[in-house]
Protein backbone atom coordinates (compact mmCIF):
# COMPACT_ATOMS: atom_id res chain seq x y z
CA UNK A 1 0.00 0.00 0.00
CA UNK A 2 2.89 2.44 0.43
CA UNK A 3 4.12 2.22 -2.70
CA UNK A 4 1.23 2.79 -4.65
CA UNK A 5 0.46 5.73 -1.95
CA UNK A 6 3.54 7.00 -3.05
CA UNK A 7 2.76 6.77 -6.82
CA UNK A 8 -0.34 7.91 -6.84
CA UNK A 9 0.57 10.86 -4.84
CA UNK A 10 3.63 11.60 -7.03
CA UNK A 11 1.26 10.71 -10.06
CA UNK A 12 -1.41 13.66 -8.75
CA UNK A 13 1.82 16.37 -8.29
CA UNK A 14 3.61 15.65 -11.65
CA UNK A 15 -0.10 16.40 -13.37
CA UNK A 16 -0.46 19.43 -11.36
CA UNK A 17 2.95 20.56 -11.95
CA UNK A 18 2.70 19.81 -16.09
CA UNK A 19 -0.26 22.07 -16.23
CA UNK A 20 1.10 24.86 -14.25
CA UNK A 21 4.02 24.75 -16.27
CA UNK A 22 2.68 24.91 -19.44
CA UNK A 23 2.57 28.76 -19.66
CA UNK A 24 4.34 29.74 -16.41
CA UNK A 25 5.60 32.85 -15.91
CA UNK A 26 8.12 34.85 -13.83
CA UNK A 27 7.21 36.85 -10.95
CA UNK A 28 9.37 39.44 -12.98
CA UNK A 29 7.71 38.88 -15.96
CA UNK A 30 4.33 39.42 -14.47
CA UNK A 31 5.77 42.98 -12.38
CA UNK A 32 7.17 44.47 -15.81
CA UNK A 33 3.57 44.03 -17.16
CA UNK A 34 1.85 45.47 -14.10
CA UNK A 35 4.36 48.57 -13.84
CA UNK A 36 2.10 49.28 -17.40
CA UNK A 37 -1.03 48.34 -16.58
CA UNK A 38 -1.66 49.08 -12.87
CA UNK A 39 -3.93 51.80 -12.30
CA UNK A 40 -2.52 53.09 -8.88
CA UNK A 41 0.97 52.69 -9.78
CA UNK A 42 0.45 54.65 -13.15
CA UNK A 43 -1.55 58.06 -11.12
CA UNK A 44 1.13 58.14 -8.80
CA UNK A 45 3.95 58.39 -11.80
CA UNK A 46 1.65 60.79 -13.26
CA UNK A 47 1.66 62.80 -10.43
CA UNK A 48 5.17 62.71 -9.93
CA UNK A 49 5.85 63.96 -13.30
CA UNK A 50 3.58 66.94 -12.63
CA UNK A 51 5.51 67.61 -10.23
CA UNK A 52 8.31 68.83 -12.64
CA UNK A 53 6.11 71.01 -14.27
CA UNK A 54 5.00 72.39 -11.07
CA UNK A 55 8.38 72.93 -9.86
CA UNK A 56 9.02 74.80 -13.08
CA UNK A 57 6.27 76.92 -12.51
CA UNK A 58 7.97 78.09 -9.56
CA UNK A 59 11.36 78.62 -11.28
CA UNK A 60 9.54 81.14 -13.50
CA UNK A 61 9.03 84.12 -10.41
CA UNK A 62 12.87 84.45 -11.01
CA UNK A 63 12.42 85.48 -14.74
CA UNK A 64 11.67 88.26 -16.14
CA UNK A 65 8.20 88.22 -17.86
CA UNK A 66 7.26 89.78 -21.02
CA UNK A 67 3.41 91.20 -22.41
CA UNK A 68 2.29 92.33 -26.01
CA UNK A 69 -0.51 94.89 -25.46
CA UNK A 70 -2.26 96.39 -28.90
CA UNK A 71 -5.10 98.33 -28.71
CA UNK A 72 -7.80 100.58 -31.48
CA UNK A 73 -9.91 103.49 -30.20
CA UNK A 74 -12.31 105.53 -32.28
CA UNK A 75 -13.18 108.98 -31.35
CA UNK A 76 -16.59 111.00 -33.08
CA UNK A 77 -17.48 114.18 -32.02
CA UNK A 78 -20.52 116.66 -33.25
CA UNK A 79 -19.95 120.22 -33.52
CA UNK A 80 -23.10 122.40 -31.57
CA UNK A 81 -26.00 122.70 -32.93
CA UNK A 82 -25.97 126.79 -34.75
CA UNK A 83 -28.97 128.84 -35.81
CA UNK A 84 -28.20 131.04 -38.40
CA UNK A 85 -30.44 134.06 -39.33
CA UNK A 86 -34.23 133.53 -39.76
CA UNK A 87 -33.50 130.51 -37.58
CA UNK A 88 -32.57 128.34 -40.06
CA UNK A 89 -29.86 125.16 -38.42
CA UNK A 90 -26.44 125.22 -39.41
CA UNK A 91 -25.01 122.18 -39.89
CA UNK A 92 -20.64 121.67 -38.79
CA UNK A 93 -18.79 119.58 -39.72
CA UNK A 94 -18.21 116.38 -37.34
CA UNK A 95 -14.67 115.61 -36.21
CA UNK A 96 -13.60 112.23 -35.62
CA UNK A 97 -9.86 110.36 -35.00
CA UNK A 98 -8.79 106.93 -34.50
CA UNK A 99 -5.83 105.58 -32.80
CA UNK A 100 -4.19 102.43 -32.41
CA UNK A 101 -1.88 101.38 -29.71
CA UNK A 102 0.67 98.68 -29.69
CA UNK A 103 3.77 97.92 -26.69
CA UNK A 104 5.96 95.65 -24.51
CA UNK A 105 5.68 95.73 -21.45
CA UNK A 106 8.34 93.60 -18.81
CA UNK A 107 8.80 92.95 -15.81
CA UNK A 108 11.25 91.58 -13.25
CA UNK A 109 11.13 91.07 -9.18
CA UNK A 110 14.83 92.49 -8.44
CA UNK A 111 14.59 91.98 -5.00
CA UNK A 112 11.55 89.50 -3.77
CA UNK A 113 12.55 87.13 -1.13
CA UNK A 114 9.02 85.66 -0.77
CA UNK A 115 9.99 83.97 -4.33
CA UNK A 116 12.91 82.38 -3.24
CA UNK A 117 11.64 80.53 -0.72
CA UNK A 118 9.09 79.31 -3.15
CA UNK A 119 11.31 78.43 -5.53
CA UNK A 120 12.88 76.22 -2.74
CA UNK A 121 9.38 75.02 -1.33
CA UNK A 122 9.24 73.58 -4.97
CA UNK A 123 12.37 72.27 -5.19
CA UNK A 124 11.84 70.20 -1.95
CA UNK A 125 7.77 69.58 -3.16
CA UNK A 126 9.62 67.75 -6.51
CA UNK A 127 11.81 65.66 -4.12
CA UNK A 128 8.34 65.02 -2.07
CA UNK A 129 6.75 63.33 -5.66
CA UNK A 130 9.73 61.70 -5.69
CA UNK A 131 9.32 60.04 -2.55
CA UNK A 132 5.61 58.93 -3.33
CA UNK A 133 6.34 57.30 -6.52
CA UNK A 134 8.50 55.06 -4.77
CA UNK A 135 6.42 54.25 -1.89
CA UNK A 136 3.99 53.53 -4.91
CA UNK A 137 6.11 51.24 -6.57
CA UNK A 138 7.36 49.80 -3.62
CA UNK A 139 3.88 48.78 -2.74
CA UNK A 140 3.17 47.56 -6.13
CA UNK A 141 6.24 45.28 -6.11
CA UNK A 142 4.59 44.09 -2.77
CA UNK A 143 0.74 43.51 -4.05
CA UNK A 144 2.14 41.47 -7.25
CA UNK A 145 4.43 39.11 -5.04
CA UNK A 146 1.41 38.48 -3.14
CA UNK A 147 -1.08 37.97 -5.66
CA UNK A 148 1.89 35.67 -7.08
CA UNK A 149 2.76 33.46 -4.42
CA UNK A 150 -1.05 33.29 -3.39
CA UNK A 151 -1.55 31.91 -5.79
CA UNK A 152 1.16 29.57 -5.64
CA UNK A 153 0.05 28.47 -2.31
CA UNK A 154 -3.83 28.11 -2.86
CA UNK A 155 -2.10 25.73 -5.99
CA UNK A 156 -0.24 23.65 -3.71
CA UNK A 157 -3.27 23.12 -1.54
CA UNK A 158 -5.48 22.52 -4.13
CA UNK A 159 -2.73 19.64 -5.02
CA UNK A 160 -2.01 18.06 -1.83
CA UNK A 161 -5.79 18.19 -0.98
CA UNK A 162 -6.28 15.97 -4.56
CA UNK A 163 -3.32 13.87 -3.40
CA UNK A 164 -4.93 13.42 0.46
CA UNK A 165 -8.10 12.35 -1.33
CA UNK A 166 -6.43 9.68 -3.29
CA UNK A 167 -4.92 8.06 -0.92
CA UNK A 168 -7.87 8.58 1.06
CA UNK A 169 -9.99 6.83 -1.26
CA UNK A 170 -7.56 3.85 -2.00
CA UNK A 171 -7.23 3.40 2.08
CA UNK A 172 -11.18 3.07 1.65
CA UNK A 173 -11.20 0.29 -1.16
CA UNK A 174 -8.99 -1.29 1.31
CA UNK A 175 -11.46 -0.90 4.01
CA UNK A 176 -14.04 -2.54 2.00
CA UNK A 177 -11.89 -5.51 0.97
CA UNK A 178 -11.10 -5.84 4.13
CA UNK A 179 -14.56 -5.82 5.16
CA UNK A 180 -15.79 -8.34 2.72
CA UNK A 181 -13.44 -11.23 3.53
CA UNK A 182 -14.05 -10.44 7.14
CA UNK A 183 -10.58 -9.36 8.56
CA UNK A 184 -11.81 -5.73 9.05
CA UNK A 185 -15.24 -4.03 10.67
CA UNK A 186 -17.56 -2.19 9.07
CA UNK A 187 -16.20 0.84 11.58
CA UNK A 188 -12.99 0.97 8.97
CA UNK A 189 -15.06 1.69 6.06
CA UNK A 190 -17.22 4.40 7.64
CA UNK A 191 -14.17 6.24 9.25
CA UNK A 192 -12.71 5.94 5.58
CA UNK A 193 -15.76 7.49 3.71
CA UNK A 194 -16.44 9.89 5.88
CA UNK A 195 -12.30 11.28 5.55
CA UNK A 196 -13.08 10.82 1.75
CA UNK A 197 -16.16 13.24 1.56
CA UNK A 198 -14.29 15.59 3.93
CA UNK A 199 -11.38 15.78 1.62
CA UNK A 200 -14.30 16.04 -1.44
CA UNK A 201 -15.52 19.00 0.30
CA UNK A 202 -12.33 20.60 0.93
CA UNK A 203 -11.16 20.31 -2.87
CA UNK A 204 -14.25 22.02 -4.17
CA UNK A 205 -13.02 25.13 -1.52
CA UNK A 206 -9.87 24.64 -2.73
CA UNK A 207 -10.31 24.96 -6.29
CA UNK A 208 -12.70 28.34 -5.25
CA UNK A 209 -10.05 29.55 -4.00
CA UNK A 210 -7.13 28.95 -6.16
CA UNK A 211 -9.74 30.56 -9.23
CA UNK A 212 -10.36 33.66 -6.86
CA UNK A 213 -6.83 34.24 -6.87
CA UNK A 214 -6.14 33.92 -10.30
CA UNK A 215 -8.80 36.43 -10.77
CA UNK A 216 -6.81 39.05 -8.43
CA UNK A 217 -3.06 38.44 -9.93
CA UNK A 218 -4.80 38.38 -13.61
CA UNK A 219 -6.63 41.92 -12.24
CA UNK A 220 -3.19 43.56 -11.35
CA UNK A 221 -0.78 42.63 -14.09
CA UNK A 222 -3.42 43.14 -17.14
CA UNK A 223 -3.72 39.34 -18.26
CA UNK A 224 -6.00 36.62 -18.29
CA UNK A 225 -5.07 32.87 -17.13
CA UNK A 226 -2.02 34.14 -15.93
CA UNK A 227 0.37 30.34 -14.48
CA UNK A 228 2.97 31.51 -11.91
CA UNK A 229 6.46 29.48 -11.87
CA UNK A 230 6.68 27.32 -8.38
CA UNK A 231 9.51 27.53 -6.38
CA UNK A 232 12.48 25.76 -7.79
CA UNK A 233 13.41 22.35 -6.26
CA UNK A 234 15.01 21.73 -3.88
CA UNK A 235 14.21 25.22 -2.20
CA UNK A 236 17.17 27.16 -1.18
CA UNK A 237 15.94 30.19 0.78
CA UNK A 238 18.03 33.19 1.14
CA UNK A 239 19.67 34.08 4.46
CA UNK A 240 18.54 37.91 5.64
CA UNK A 241 21.43 40.08 6.01
CA UNK A 242 22.45 41.64 8.17
CA UNK A 243 21.35 39.20 10.75
CA UNK A 244 20.69 41.60 13.34
CA UNK A 245 17.40 44.42 13.62
CA UNK A 246 19.63 47.30 14.75
CA UNK A 247 21.34 48.36 11.02
CA UNK A 248 17.59 47.49 9.62
CA UNK A 249 15.89 50.07 11.82
CA UNK A 250 18.81 52.35 10.96
CA UNK A 251 18.85 52.04 6.98
CA UNK A 252 14.89 52.70 7.18
CA UNK A 253 15.02 56.06 9.25
CA UNK A 254 17.88 57.09 6.47
CA UNK A 255 16.49 55.54 3.14
CA UNK A 256 12.57 54.96 3.89
CA UNK A 257 10.71 57.32 1.54
CA UNK A 258 7.93 57.83 4.11
CA UNK A 259 10.56 59.44 6.68
CA UNK A 260 12.25 61.08 3.73
CA UNK A 261 9.06 62.83 2.42
CA UNK A 262 8.00 63.58 6.22
CA UNK A 263 11.32 65.63 6.59
CA UNK A 264 10.83 67.56 3.49
CA UNK A 265 7.31 68.24 4.75
CA UNK A 266 9.03 69.83 7.61
CA UNK A 267 11.76 71.65 5.51
CA UNK A 268 8.43 72.92 3.61
CA UNK A 269 6.83 74.07 6.66
CA UNK A 270 10.01 75.97 7.94
CA UNK A 271 10.44 77.87 4.43
CA UNK A 272 6.95 78.69 4.64
CA UNK A 273 7.25 80.57 7.97
CA UNK A 274 10.33 81.92 6.33
CA UNK A 275 7.72 83.13 3.35
CA UNK A 276 5.38 84.98 6.42
CA UNK A 277 7.95 86.57 7.60
CA UNK A 278 9.30 88.20 4.29
CA UNK A 279 5.92 89.27 3.59
CA UNK A 280 6.82 92.10 5.79
CA UNK A 281 9.77 93.37 3.92
CA UNK A 282 11.33 94.88 1.23
CA UNK A 283 10.37 94.29 -2.52
CA UNK A 284 11.99 95.75 -5.29
CA UNK A 285 10.60 95.52 -8.86
CA UNK A 286 11.92 96.67 -12.28
CA UNK A 287 9.52 97.54 -14.93
CA UNK A 288 9.85 98.99 -18.85
CA UNK A 289 7.14 100.01 -21.38
CA UNK A 290 7.71 100.30 -24.80
CA UNK A 291 5.18 101.32 -27.09
CA UNK A 292 3.70 102.82 -30.70
CA UNK A 293 1.16 104.67 -31.10
CA UNK A 294 -0.68 106.14 -35.19
CA UNK A 295 -3.32 108.94 -34.48
CA UNK A 296 -5.58 109.45 -37.68
CA UNK A 297 -8.30 112.19 -37.98
CA UNK A 298 -8.86 115.95 -38.09
CA UNK A 299 -9.83 115.10 -34.21
CA UNK A 300 -6.07 113.88 -33.69
CA UNK A 301 -4.37 116.25 -31.28
CA UNK A 302 -0.75 115.07 -32.39
CA UNK A 303 -1.59 112.49 -35.85
CA UNK A 304 1.01 110.67 -37.01
CA UNK A 305 3.01 107.82 -35.98
CA UNK A 306 4.79 107.95 -32.87
CA UNK A 307 6.43 106.14 -29.75
CA UNK A 308 7.02 106.20 -25.99
CA UNK A 309 9.44 104.44 -23.61
CA UNK A 310 9.82 103.97 -20.09
CA UNK A 311 12.04 102.57 -17.26
CA UNK A 312 10.98 102.36 -13.11
CA UNK A 313 12.00 100.78 -10.61
CA UNK A 314 9.42 100.32 -7.82
CA UNK A 315 9.79 99.47 -3.99
CA UNK A 316 7.27 98.40 -1.64
CA UNK A 317 7.53 97.66 1.99
CA UNK A 318 4.09 96.83 3.80
CA UNK A 319 3.35 99.35 6.85
CA UNK A 320 0.06 98.00 8.17
CA UNK A 321 -1.60 94.78 7.39
CA UNK A 322 -4.46 94.71 9.79
CA UNK A 323 -2.95 92.36 11.74
CA UNK A 324 -2.64 89.73 8.95
CA UNK A 325 1.39 89.01 8.63
CA UNK A 326 1.67 88.65 12.44
CA UNK A 327 -1.20 85.68 12.26
CA UNK A 328 -0.31 84.45 9.50
CA UNK A 329 3.72 83.88 10.78
CA UNK A 330 2.02 82.18 14.25
CA UNK A 331 -0.32 80.11 11.76
CA UNK A 332 2.78 79.01 9.73
CA UNK A 333 5.18 78.34 13.35
CA UNK A 334 2.36 76.24 14.39
CA UNK A 335 1.93 74.12 11.23
CA UNK A 336 5.70 73.45 11.47
CA UNK A 337 5.44 71.92 14.75
CA UNK A 338 2.87 69.88 13.30
CA UNK A 339 5.11 68.61 10.28
CA UNK A 340 7.76 67.79 13.47
CA UNK A 341 5.41 65.86 15.04
CA UNK A 342 4.35 64.26 12.19
CA UNK A 343 8.45 63.18 11.07
CA UNK A 344 8.80 61.67 14.68
CA UNK A 345 5.93 59.45 13.78
CA UNK A 346 6.93 58.61 10.45
CA UNK A 347 10.63 57.86 11.83
CA UNK A 348 8.59 55.70 14.90
CA UNK A 349 6.43 53.94 12.68
CA UNK A 350 9.01 52.80 10.14
CA UNK A 351 11.39 51.63 12.99
CA UNK A 352 7.82 49.27 14.01
CA UNK A 353 7.25 48.27 10.94
CA UNK A 354 10.67 46.80 9.99
CA UNK A 355 11.53 44.93 13.39
CA UNK A 356 8.13 43.39 12.90
CA UNK A 357 9.32 42.39 9.47
CA UNK A 358 12.84 41.08 10.74
CA UNK A 359 11.14 39.11 13.38
CA UNK A 360 8.78 37.84 10.83
CA UNK A 361 11.12 36.62 8.78
CA UNK A 362 13.26 34.98 11.44
CA UNK A 363 10.35 33.23 12.68
CA UNK A 364 9.39 31.69 9.29
CA UNK A 365 13.11 30.78 8.19
CA UNK A 366 12.62 28.73 11.86
CA UNK A 367 9.32 27.70 11.03
CA UNK A 368 10.57 26.42 7.19
CA UNK A 369 13.48 24.26 9.05
CA UNK A 370 10.94 22.74 11.37
CA UNK A 371 8.62 21.80 8.77
CA UNK A 372 10.70 20.18 7.20
CA UNK A 373 11.73 18.26 9.74
CA UNK A 374 8.17 17.82 10.32
CA UNK A 375 7.69 16.15 7.13
CA UNK A 376 10.50 13.82 6.72
CA UNK A 377 8.82 12.40 10.28
CA UNK A 378 5.74 12.46 9.24
CA UNK A 379 6.36 10.29 5.76
CA UNK A 380 8.50 7.59 8.31
CA UNK A 381 5.20 7.68 10.42
CA UNK A 382 3.20 7.09 7.53
CA UNK A 383 4.96 4.63 6.34
CA UNK A 384 5.18 2.60 9.85
CA UNK A 385 1.71 3.35 10.02
CA UNK A 386 0.73 1.22 7.25
CA UNK A 387 3.20 -1.52 7.88
CA UNK A 388 1.20 -1.67 11.28
CA UNK A 389 -2.21 -1.80 9.83
CA UNK A 390 -0.67 -4.77 6.96
CA UNK A 391 0.25 -6.73 10.36
CA UNK A 392 -2.55 -6.29 12.50
CA UNK A 393 -1.20 -3.98 14.93
CA UNK A 394 -2.99 -0.87 13.97
CA UNK A 395 -6.69 0.26 12.68
CA UNK A 396 -7.82 2.07 9.68
CA UNK A 397 -8.25 5.19 11.67
CA UNK A 398 -4.37 5.28 12.43
CA UNK A 399 -3.56 5.42 8.80
CA UNK A 400 -5.82 8.08 8.02
CA UNK A 401 -4.69 10.33 10.97
CA UNK A 402 -0.99 9.58 9.60
CA UNK A 403 -1.79 10.95 5.78
CA UNK A 404 -3.53 13.48 7.24
CA UNK A 405 -0.61 14.58 8.85
CA UNK A 406 1.63 14.23 5.61
CA UNK A 407 -0.61 16.46 3.64
CA UNK A 408 -1.06 19.31 6.37
CA UNK A 409 2.14 19.53 7.07
CA UNK A 410 3.64 19.62 3.35
CA UNK A 411 0.85 22.47 2.90
CA UNK A 412 1.61 24.58 6.21
CA UNK A 413 5.78 23.92 5.00
CA UNK A 414 4.73 25.23 0.78
CA UNK A 415 2.87 28.31 2.67
CA UNK A 416 5.96 28.76 5.06
CA UNK A 417 8.06 28.85 1.95
CA UNK A 418 6.09 31.39 0.39
CA UNK A 419 5.67 33.82 3.42
CA UNK A 420 9.49 33.39 3.87
CA UNK A 421 9.97 34.96 0.59
CA UNK A 422 7.07 37.77 0.99
CA UNK A 423 7.81 38.80 4.60
CA UNK A 424 11.46 39.24 3.34
CA UNK A 425 10.12 41.74 0.02
CA UNK A 426 7.83 43.15 3.07
CA UNK A 427 11.28 43.50 5.60
CA UNK A 428 13.06 45.59 2.35
CA UNK A 429 10.00 47.64 1.60
CA UNK A 430 9.75 48.59 5.94
CA UNK A 431 13.25 49.44 5.49
CA UNK A 432 13.00 51.47 2.29
CA UNK A 433 15.29 49.23 0.71
CA UNK A 434 12.97 47.30 -1.75
CA UNK A 435 13.55 47.99 -5.39
CA UNK A 436 12.82 46.29 -8.93
CA UNK A 437 16.18 44.27 -8.09
CA UNK A 438 14.86 42.45 -5.63
CA UNK A 439 12.19 40.99 -7.42
CA UNK A 440 14.84 39.70 -10.01
CA UNK A 441 16.62 38.13 -7.04
CA UNK A 442 13.38 36.59 -6.23
CA UNK A 443 13.11 35.47 -9.95
CA UNK A 444 16.02 33.62 -9.23
CA UNK A 445 14.56 31.08 -6.74
CA UNK A 446 11.70 30.25 -9.04
CA UNK A 447 11.86 27.05 -11.69
CA UNK A 448 12.82 27.74 -15.26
Amino acid sequence: MSSSLTRLSLCVALAFGAAASAQAQSLLELYEAARVYDAGYLAARAQADSAIYKAEQANALDRPTLGLGVSGTHLQSDPPTVYGAGGAKVAGDRVGSSTVQAGLRANYALYNRSNKITIEQAKRGLNVAQADLEIAEQDLIVRVSQAYFDVLAAGDVLSTTRASKAAIAEQLASAKRNFEVGTATITDTREAQARFDVESARELAADNDLRIKRITLDQIVGRSGVEPKPLAVPVALPAVTPLTVDPWVNQADELHPQVRKARLGLDVAGLEADKARAADGVTVDLSGNLGVSNARGRGAQLPGTGGQGSVAVEMNLPLYTGGYNSNRIKETLALQERSRNDLEFARRTVAEGTRRAFFGVQSLAAQVKALEAAESSSKLALEATQLGYKVGVRVNLDVLNAQSQLYATQRDLAKARYDVVLTGLRLRQAAGQLRPEDVAAVNTLLAK
